[in-house]
C-alpha cells in the first residue's frame, strides 16, 4: 500500500517547511513537495534538500535505538563510557530522583544564586519544531534554571543582529521585503546557502530584476548570483557602511539624496542633544525638544505647531538633560545640536578615501554603491497597501554572520539601519523589514509590542541596570547572572537564546575578579546539541562538563557531548513524532499573506525503543510533583505560541493532576488554536490535521510594516543617535564598578551616542599576535562558510547531505586563493596542515579564484571525533582554531568563526 502523508521539516531555523512522506508497505521511501500548503510556505511547498535528511536520520544504523545508563565513571576522550541499555521506566525514575532532590533537598540555587539545574538547547531554534510540551516543563519547575549553559547559537551566528534589530525596530532578522524589493546590498548575508526554502523568494525578485551586490571577504554562492561581488577585508563592513553615510551626507546633495519627511518624522535625528550628550528636554514635561527653524524657537518634539524641524546647526536654548541614574542638568541657554548635526559631524572622517585604505576597496567602488543605493530608493515614491498609503523605497540592505555578531557587530547594525533611515527605507513596503519578534511575544505580532515608551521612542524591555532593581530576583536572575552584563538581551521570549552562553562557560572554569564563584549546576539537561563541539574553545567546554554531577544527553546520536553524559535518552526522531507548530507569515525571507499552525505526525510507526519528548517530559513532571504546574501552564499557551486552551468561547483545558498522552495534548491543542485564531468559526481536532496538515488565516499585509503603527502611536525609531544605549552602559558600569568589578568597563565602551565602526580586524590581529613567537607567519584569515545541506549543524550525520554538498561550492576542504597556494608550494587537491596558537588540523586544498589571498575558507559544523559518520570527513572546523577570552567577545558575549593561521603543506596527497 501506497500513501503520502503531510508533515513538516524542521532541520534548521528557516521551518517548519511543508512536505509530504511517501511511505509504502509501511516504509518511509520518499520526500514530496506538498503543494496543498503552497501558501504557508515561500517555494509553494515545495522543501529544500535539508528534508531529504530526514530519512537518513530514521532509518540510520547508528541511531540510539534506547535510553542508556553509563557504567565508567571516567569521562575522558579516549574512555569507554560503557553504556548499559537500560528500560524508560528505569530512566526516568533516575532523572526524576534527580530533579526531585533538587527541589526537595539541594534547593533550586546554590550558595552563589546559581541555578542547580541547566538546559541546553541546539542551534537556532530548531529544536522549538521538536521539543513538545518543554516549554511548558520549564514554566512547571517554579523557579531558576540555568540556560546560559549555550551551545554555540547565538553567540556565534546573527547576535548583534538578533539584540538590536529588535531595539530599533523589533526584527530578530531584518530581512528584504522581497515581494518588492529592487536593490539588495548584502554584507556576507549567504542568502542561497541559509534561507533553505525562501531561496525561492530570491529567485523569483532576481527574475523580475532585482539587483544584488555582493560584499564578502570571498565568493558565496550568493555571491555567485549577484551582479556584483565586492571582496572586502574582514570585519571592516562598518567601515564601509559608514563611508557610504559619508558619500550621502558630504559628497551628494543630502536634502535632495534623503528622504528628508522620514527622517523629521519618523526618527530622533531633529532633537536637541545637551552638553552631557543626553535629550535636552522641556523642564516641565521633560519631553525632547527640537528647533523650529521657521518660528526659530525650541519645541517639544510632538508639539502641533511645530511647521520646520532644524536638522544642522546650533541653538541656545534652556532645558534639562536627564542622564543615568535620573541625573539632572538643568541648563540656560545651552548650546545644543540636533543629533542629525551630531551623525554629520561623526561620518566626516569617512572618506572612501580612507575606506579603501581600511577595507581594501577601491573608493570609486564605495561611491558606485552608495549611488546605486540611493538611485533604487525611489525617494517620494508611494504604495497603497489595504486602502492606506505607505512609502515605497526598494531597497534594503541585510547582513551576515561575522558581519553582525562579536566586536563590529553592533557597529555594522546600526550603520546599516542608519543607511535606511536615511532614505526612508525601514520598515516600510520595497525595503528592510522585521521578519518577526522574538524577544517580545506574541512572536507573529510585531504590532502587539509597539507601544510608547520614553522620548517618542517604543518601550524596551531591557534587563534592569537602575539601583532600584539591579539585585531584586527576577527574570533574567532566573535565566542565569549574566544576563546581567548584557542590558540589551531583554528578559523576554528568547532572551536565553541569544544570552552570552561564552561568558556561563569561561567563568565556570575561572571566575573574574569578584564575580560570585559559579559552581556546575547537579543536573544539566541537554537537548538535541553537541556543545562540546560547537562552542568557541570545545577543549575548555569539555573540560566542565567534566565537572558536571550527571548529565543526560537527548540525542540521536552518540556525538561529542554523549561521550561526557551519564543518561541518554533518545526521543523520536523527524518522521516518527508529532507535534503542533506555530507557521510565520513573516519569517528569515518569507513574505507571506497567510499564517497558522503546521502539523509534525509519525510517518512511520517507531523503529526502535524511543520515546516522544512530550511524554518524556509529562512522565518526569509526574516524577517530580510537577504535574499540575506543567499541566496549567499548557492551558495558559505555552505550546501553542500564546494561544490558551480555554477562553469566552471555548474551553479545551487539562485537568490540573490527570496525566495525559500525547496524542491527547497535541488534539486539544489542534482545536484551541484553530477556533482561537478563527475567533470560533472552525475547531479542528488532531485527526483533522493529520489528513489536511495545517490551518492557516489571513494576515493582514500592512503588518508586515512597522511604519504604519509608528505612525498611529507618534512613535519614532530611535536612530540615528543613541541616547538610552549611551546611558543604559553608563548605569551598567556604575552598578558593576559598586561591586568593585572592572574588567568588563572597556566592554561598555560599545555603547555610544553614535557607534561608528572602526577595522576590527585589528582586534583578532593582536589577541592571535600576542600568542605566538613569529606572527608573520600567520598570514591566512581562516572563516567559514555555509552551505545549505548543513545550515544549522544537525545534518551532519547524514550520507544523502554529503552526497549532495559535493557538488557545492567550497565543501569537502579549505578554499584557498590560487597565488597564495602557489606561494605556499600547494596544488588542488594536496593534504594541507591547517595552524594556529591553539592547534593544527588537516584539510584539503580547494583553489578558488574567489577568495581573498589573504583569507581560506571553509564549511562549517564538521571537526568531529566521536559522531558516528561526520568524524570521517577530513573537514577542519574554524572552532578549532578559537578561544574563550574576553579580547575577542564584545559587549553581549559574542564572538565570530574567524581564526588567524598559518597553511603549509602536509606529508601526503589525497588520492582522486
Amino acid at each position: 500500500m501506497s500513501e503520502k502523508t503531510p508533515t513538516y521539516c524542521m532541520a534548521c531555523y528557516v521551518g517548519p517547511d511543508p512536505i509530504k512522506v511517501r511511505v509504502e508497505d509501511g516504509e518511509a521511501v520518499g520526500i514530496e513537495p506538498n503543494p496543498d500548503a503552497a501558501e504557508i510556505s515561500p517555494s509553494k511547498g515545495r522543501p529544500c534538500v535539508k528534508a531529504w535528511s530526514l530519512l537518513d536520520k530514521l532509518y540510520d544504523p547508528n541511531r540510539v535505538k534506547t535510553p542508556l545508563l553509563r557504567q565508567n565513571p571516567e569521562k575522558e576522550r579516549d574512555e569507554d563510557p560503557e553504556w548499559r541499555e537500560i528500560s524508560w521506566g528505569e530512566a526516568l525514575d533516575i532523572l526524576g530522583e534527580k530533579l526531585r532532590k533538587i527541589r526537595e533537598e539541594k534547593g533550586l540555587t546554590d550558595d552563589n544564586n546559581y541555578p542547580n539545574l541547566a538546559l541546553t538547547l541546539g542551534g537556532a531554534g530548531v529544536p522549538e519544531g521538536h521539543f513538545g510540551t518543554l516549554t511548558a516543563f520549564l514554566s512547571s519547575w517554579g523557579g531558576p534554571m540555568d540556560l546560559t549553559l549555550g551551545s554555540g547559537q547565538g553567540i556565534s551566528c546573527y547576535h548583534s543582529e538578533h539584540i538590536y534589530q529588535e531595539f530599533w525596530h523589533r526584527a530578530f532578522m531584518a530581512i528584504s521585503d522581497l515581494p518588492r524589493t529592487k536593490y539588495m546590498l548584502s554584507f556576507g548575508h549567504n542568502t542561497n546557502a541559509s534561507d533553505g526554502t525562501g531561496v525561492w523568494k530570491s529567485a523569483e525578485a532576481r527574475e523580475r530584476g532585482m539587483k544584488r551586490t555582493q560584499v564578502e571577504p570571498h565568493l558565496s554562492i550568493s555571491g555567485a548570483t549577484s551582479e556584483r561581488w565586492v571582496p572586502i577585508k574582514p570585519k571592516t563592513d562598518p567601515v564601509f557602511m559608514c563611508s557610504m553615510i559619508h558619500v550621502i551626507l558630504h559628497e551628494m546633495d543630502w536634502e535632495d539624496s534623503c528622504d528628508l519627511q522620514f527622517i523629521k518624522e519618523m526618527t530622533n535625528s531633529p532633537y536637541l542633544i545637551g552638553p552631557n550628550g543626553y535629550y535636552l528636554r522641556d523642564k516641565e514635561t521633560e519631553k525632547p525638544l527640537v528647533w523650529d527653524q521657521t518660528d526659530e524657537t525650541a519645541k517639544t518634539y510632538d508639539d502641533d505647531g511645530i511647521k520646520d524641524y532644524a536638522l544642522t546647526g546650533k541653538y541656545q536654548v534652556s532645558g534639562v538633560e536627564i542622564g543615568p541614574d535620573d541625573d539632572r542638568w538643568d541648563h540656560e541657554k545651552v548650546e545644543s545640536k540636533p543629533s542629525f548635526q551630531h551623525l554629520l559631524d561623526a561620518v566626516e572622517e569617512y572618506t572612501p578615501e580612507r575606506t579603501e585604505e581600511v577595507c581594501e576597496v577601491p573608493e570609486g567602488t564605495v561611491r558606485e554603491v552608495t549611488e546605486e543605493f540611493t538611485e533604487h530608493a525611489e525617494i517620494g515614491s508611494t504604495m497603497e497597501i489595504e486602502g492606506e498609503e505607505l512609502p515605497y523605497r526598494p531597497v534594503s540592505i541585510t547582513l551576515g554572520k561575522t558581519v553582525n555578531n562579536a566586536p563590529g557587530g553592533l557597529e555594522s547594525c546600526w550603520a546599516r539601519t542608519v543607511l535606511l533611515m536615511l532614505v526612508g527605507a525601514l520598515e516600510v513596503p520595497g525595503g528592510t523589514i522585521g521578519a518577526d519578534t522574538k524577544l517580545y511575544p506574541p512572536y507573529h505580532e510585531r504590532w502587539s509590542s509597539v507601544r510608547p515608551g520614553d522620548a517618542g521612542h517604543m518601550e524596551q524591555a531591557l534587563n534592569y541596570t537602575s539601583k532600584e532593581k539591579w539585585n531584586v530576583p527576577g527574570k533574567m536572575i532566573s535565566r542565569g547572572p549574566y544576563m546581567k552584563l548584557s542590558p540589551f538581551n531583554s528578559y523576554r521570549g528568547w532572551a536565553t537564546g541569544i544570552g552570552p552562553y561564552t561568558l556561563a562557560w569561561m567563568f565556570m572554569a575561572d571566575p573574574p575578579e569578584n564575580w560570585p564563584e559559579p559552581s556546575p549546576p547537579e543536573v544539566w539537561m541537554v537537548y538535541r546539541a553537541n556543545p562540546a563541539k560547537t562552542q568557541f574553545d570545545p577543549e575548555l567546554v569539555e573540560e566542565e562538563i567534566k565537572e558536571i554531577p550527571f548529565t543526560v544527553h537527548f540525542t540521536a546520536y552518540l556525538d561529542e557531548t554523549s561521550q561526557f553524559a551519564d543518561l541518554i535518552l533518545p526521543d523520536h526522531t523527524d518522521l516518527e513524532g508529532t507535534q503542533l507548530k506555530l507557521t510565520m507569515n513573516r519569517h528569515w525571507q518569507h513574505v507571506l499573506n497567510r499564517r497558522g499552525y503546521i502539523l509534525k505526525q509519525p510517518v512511520v510507526e517507531p523503529l526502535h525503543n524511543t520515546k516522544e519528548i512530550t511524554d518524556i517530559l509529562t512522565e518526569i513532571c509526574d516524577r517530580v510533583g510537577t504535574l499540575s504546574d506543567y499541566n496549567e501552564a499548557i492551558n495558559r499557551g505555552l505550546i501553542t505560541g500564546g494561544i490558551p486552551f480555554s477562553d469566552d468561547y471555548y474551553d479545551y483545558s487539562l485537568e490540573p493532576d490527570e496525566k495525559y498522552e500525547c496524542d491527547e495534548i497535541w488534539d486539544r491543542a489542534c482545536k484551541a488554536v484553530t477556533t482561537g485564531l478563527s475567533e470560533g468559526e472552525d475547531e479542528h481536532d488532531l485527526e483533522w490535521f493529520k489528513e489536511n496538515g495545517y490551518y492557516a488565516v489571513e494576515m493582514s499585509q500592512l503588518e508586515r510594516y512597522l511604519y504604519p503603527k509608528m505612525k498611529e502611536e507618534n512613535l519614532r525609531y530611535e536612530l540615528p543617535y543613541q541616547e538610552k544605549m549611551n546611558r543604559v552602559g553608563e548605569e551598567l558600569k556604575r552598578r558593576l564598578n559598586e561591586e568593585d568589578i572592572y574588567w568588563w568597563d572597556e566592554k561598555l565602551e560599545e555603547y555610544k551616542t553614535l557607534p561608528t565602526g572602526r577595522d576590527y580586524l585589528e582586534v583578532w590581529e593582536k589577541f592571535y599576535n600576542e600568542r605566538v613567537e613569529n606572527p608573520e607567519e600567520y598570514d591566512v584569515w581562516l572563516l567559514s562558510t555555509r552551505s545549505m545541506q548543513y545550515a544549522w549543524t544537525s545534518n551532519v550525520e547524514s550520507p544523502a547531505m554529503k552526497e549532495a554538498a559535493e557538488n557545492m561550492m567550497d565543501f569537502g576542504g579549505v578554499a584557498i586563493n590560487p597565488s597564495k597556494a602557489k606561494e605556499k608550494e600547494i596544488e588542488e587537491g594536496d593534504k594541507i596542515m591547517v595552524e594556529s596558537p591553539f592547534g593544527k588540523t588537516e584539510g584539503i586544498a580547494i583553489l578558488k579564484e574567489g577568495v581573498r589571498p589573504d583569507v581560506a575558507v571553509i564549511v562549517g559544523q564538521f571537526g568531529q571525533w566521536k559522531a558516528p559518520f561526520a568524524q570521517g570527513m577530513d573537514i577542519p572546523n574554524v572552532k578549532d582554531h578559537t578561544r574563550l577570552e574576553l579580547d575577542v567577545l564584545d559587549a553581549a558575549g559574542a564572538g565570530a568563526d574567524i581564526a588567524k593561521v598559518k597553511i603549509r603543506k602536509a606529508e601526503e596527497k589525497v588520492e582522486e
